[in-house]
């Protein structure tokens, strides 16, 4: 075999790796008559003691919100904590969730403030368990507001004993730029995805925001842990529960600020990449669901480096009109990535460059998430700037 030929078999060896990552699985997960996990038996008369936990760092401006929409939702009192943890605040965070407690009126859940010295989201969320009473604990997150009904539903579901962990949908505010709107398309085939795998059998991890687990499963985080919505429900999964999707259960996001998604996309891939390498089951016939993880959640750090042999392997391929035209092809969206802040708003090129400047912004995080093994979780770790 020849040098030419193996180059363009790499190069088509990517090419349906990507292919695959992108279209194949999604096709399949829409298309196969998958066998399917009998339904849960969600019970929304179930009402279990719940622990609420939540680590703040300098939320002056969002804590006040956020207690009203805890203390706002469907669920009685007397079953509900609230624990928050200050994760070392130097601002009015800590001053305010006393005032708030204090002037609480009666039937409104009890406030618990843990103050505790900087040391990161996990080491608070331990901090967090170590305190709760109750049988199930709820996780969420600051900026977020919920709806009402949002833990009377997440709650419902452990009323089946199979049930370990379940999350919530989290709602994309529309943004004003082209990039919210591409991410909010990505979004929705996740939440598609995922409620896929939920009816199969399990999920992988959570959104951080909105989820909640049995108490009894839930262990002590390591403290450079960057992803606890992926840790803690996988140790529910490999207990032999099942981690499942509720859409019924709501919380709502604000877009991030223009120019801020490659360090988020950052932030949560290379926390895959962290959790993937503490947990090698999931590489192994212990994981029920492991074709679905290796082409969902694992494909999706290893597409760029699909395209990555793509692009080399062709470039190594002999001179000539099929190298350029094929070259051509590959780099195209590339093209369009970089010329997307160029093309005004409204026309139709845009249709194409804003998808494609997502894409590339999405994969460049996704080859960058590699650098959890050697930097600290304070440099990667950084909070979510928005509007």
């Amino acid at each position: 075999m020849t040098g030419g030929a193996v180059a363009w078999g790499l190069a088509a060896l990517g090419l349906l790796g990507a292919f695959y990552i992108v279209l194949g699985y999604p096709l399949l997960l829409w298309g196969l008559k998958l066998r399917k996990a009998p339904a849960v038996a969600k019970n929304l008369a179930h009402r279990p003691s719940v622990s609420v936990v939540m680590a703040v760092f300098n939320g002056e401006k969002l804590i006040q919100a956020k207690l009203e929409t805890l203390c706002d939702l469907e669920y009685p009192a007397e079953l509900l904590e609230i624990i928050i943890v200050s994760d070392g605040s130097t601002d009015q965070t800590c001053q305010l969730v006393r005032e708030f407690a204090g002037t609480r009126v009666a039937r409104t859940p009890k406030i618990i403030l843990i103050e505790a010295p900087k040391g990161g989201k996990a080491a608070c969320l331990n901090l967090g368990f170590a305190r709760a009473q109750n049988e199930i604990l709820f996780l969420t997150d600051v900026r977020q507001p919920l709806e009402p009904s949002a833990l009377r539903h997440l709650a419902a579901n452990f009323a089946d004993s199979t049930v370990g962990a379940v999350t919530g949908e989290m709602h994309l505010r529309r943004g004003d730029r082209g990039e919210q709107a591409d991410m909010d398309l990505y979004w929705r085939y996740e939440i598609w995805a995922r409620s896929r795998q939920s009816e199969i059998d399990s999920l992988f991890n959570t959104t951080g925001c909105i989820y909640a687990m049995r108490r009894s499963l839930a262990r002590p985080l390591p403290p450079d842990t960057l992803t606890d919505d992926a840790i803690l429900p996988l140790g529910a999964f490999f207990a032999g529960f099942r981690v499942i999707f509720d859409p019924a259960a709501i919380a709502w996001d604000v877009p991030a600020l223009p120019g801020t998604e490659f360090r988020r996309r950052f932030r949560t891939l290379a926390g895959l990449c962290q959790v993937h390498a503490r947990t090698p089951a999931l590489f192994t016939p212990r994981n029920r669901m492991r074709w679905h993880f290796l082409s969902h959640k694992f494909g999706r750090l290893a597409l760029p480096w699909t395209l990555l042999l793509m692009y080399a392997a062709t470039w190594a391929t002999p001179p000539g009109a099929v190298r350029s035209a094929a070259m051509g092809l590959e780099f195209s969206p590339i093209l369009l990535a970089a010329i997307n802040a160029a093309v005004p708003t409204g026309w139709k090129l845009k249709r194409l460059s804003s998808p494609a400047r997502t894409f590339l912004v999405m994969n460049a995080a996704a080859l960058s998430a590699i650098a959890v093994f050697v930097l600290p979780p304070s440099v990667i770790w950084k909070p979510t700037q928005t509007k």
